[in-house]
């Protein structure tokens, strides 16, 4: 009898347990997000479990996402193909759109509930981003968010391109490389706003049919374009725009006529592994010697020639020489030409967060045409088909996976050691 407790002993002992559980701190919200988890293959992608922001700091806001942008940048940011590559785990995406859930101290221009896009330094393939409101724009109205991850960082570049360091004219001649991408056929939107423009394009030999209407002249990378080119053009061209890089800046060059432009503004001829990772191609094929054949150009050769040389890297331009105000500006009047309907919006396809390998494996085989974009609300592929294409994979010796050992660092980064090899003397 005196070893059992008496009801209001219990209820007292209840009471204590209880409080102890209030006491205790609340497990932390969880979001979906595609994770870097070292640098190489398609394995190094993963969909994990996330804690959710937290309140959005000064001059921030948290969108709750609806869609987001696959671009080149981010297969080179999974190789550790970057300039200053991120510490590894960390989220992928360079590009979001969706709506504002909620909004930080001393931000005016947007509201609970706004539709909006943003670019992001990384971080963009999640459920939830907590993003600085000066990266972040407001969506026209009827504009949808994929859509909007269609269009910003392609027409954003694309714009600066031919407009503000291409200076485009009426009659004048361009030529484009990977025509057929993204930013290949923005770039060929905006040249179809300005008079009699001769547009050249190069692409993969079974892109040409889908995007004929945009080019005056099509060729195979594969092909000798250059000589193609004079002989259409024997004088040559106004405007060579390159995201190749390599032995392509010598040839580009070399089609300028006098007061010709050539901008470079990627490197795609970097991620060449398609199927393999970086690591095991540049050990294999010493891609890291062959990459950067470029001449040294030297003002007086400039000088000599009339031409000009330049460069555009947008992700610079906005997070580490703060030009965010002039992209705003960009933002906006390309936004204007599209409520106008003056340019086309070209998407290729759509994925779910958890097929974004497949995706991945989809661009660096240079087979989309127009923009890829990831839905977190997408509903991934059956389990069943994803097993078989792998069989198929490995049963045609096409393997995605990499040596353990080859994800722990990143190749060194032939973007910082360029400079000693492509200078202006």
């Amino acid at each position: 009898m005196g070893d059992t407790k008496t009801d209001d002993s219990k209820a007292a002992e209840n009471n204590v347990n209880q409080n102890a559980e209030d006491a205790s701190p609340p497990t932390p919200k969880e979001i979906r997000a595609i994770v870097l988890t070292g640098y190489g293959g398609l394995k190094a992608v993963k969909v994990m479990k996330r804690p959710e922001p937290s309140a959005p700091g000064e001059g921030e806001v948290i969108i709750r996402v609806q869609a987001c942008g696959l671009n080149f940048l981010d297969l080179m940011a999974r190789q550790g193909a970057i300039d200053n590559p991120p510490k590894t785990p960390c989220v992928m995406g360079f590009e979001c759109a969706g709506v504002i859930e909620a909004v930080g101290e001393g931000v005016t221009d947007f509201k609970v509930k706004d539709n909006v896009v943003a670019l992001t330094e990384y971080k963009a393939w999640a459920e939830l981003v907590c993003v600085p409101a000066k990266y972040v724009y407001s969506l026209p109205p009827g504009m949808e968010p994929k859509e909007a991850v269609s269009m910003l960082m392609n027409y954003i570049v694309a714009y600066c391109l031919v407009f503000d360091i291409g200076n485009l004219q009426k009659g004048q001649k361009v030529l484009i490389h990977s025509g057929g991408g993204s930013v290949g056929l923005a770039v060929a939107s905006l040249c179809k706003t300005v008079p009699d423009v001769t547009l050249i394009g190069t692409a993969s030999k079974h892109k040409h049919d889908t995007i004929a209407e945009y080019f005056t002249h099509l060729f195979d990378h594969s092909q000798d374009y250059v000589q193609e080119t004079k002989k259409l053009l024997p004088e040559g061209v106004d405007l060579v725009l390159d995201c190749v890089c390599g032995e392509d800046v010598n040839k580009g060059y070399s089609l300028l006529k006098p007061l010709g432009r050539y901008v470079l503004y990627g490197t795609s001829s970097i991620v060449s592994g398609e199927t393999k990772s970086f690591f095991s191609f540049a050990k294999n094929h010493g891609v890291m010697l062959k990459w950067w054949q470029v001449d040294k150009v030297s003002p007086i050769k400039l000088f000599d020639e009339n031409k000009i040389l330049a460069g555009f890297h947008l992700r610079h331009l906005l997070y580490q020489q703060g030009c965010h105000d002039y992209v705003r500006g960009v933002v906006s009047k390309v936004f204007k030409m599209w409520e106008e309907k003056k340019i086309k919006i070209t998407t290729d396809s759509e994925w779910a967060l958890e097929d974004v390998a497949e995706a991945m494996q989809k661009m660096h085989d240079r087979k989309n045409i127009g923009k890829i974009i990831l839905l977190p609300d997408k509903a991934p592929k059956p389990q069943q088909k994803a097993m078989k294409e792998k069989e198929k994979s490995i049963t045609s010796g096409e393997s995605t996976d990499t040596d353990p050992k080859d994800e722990q660092t990143p190749p060194p980064c032939i973007y910082e050691s360029s400079e000693n090899r492509f200078q202006i003397q």
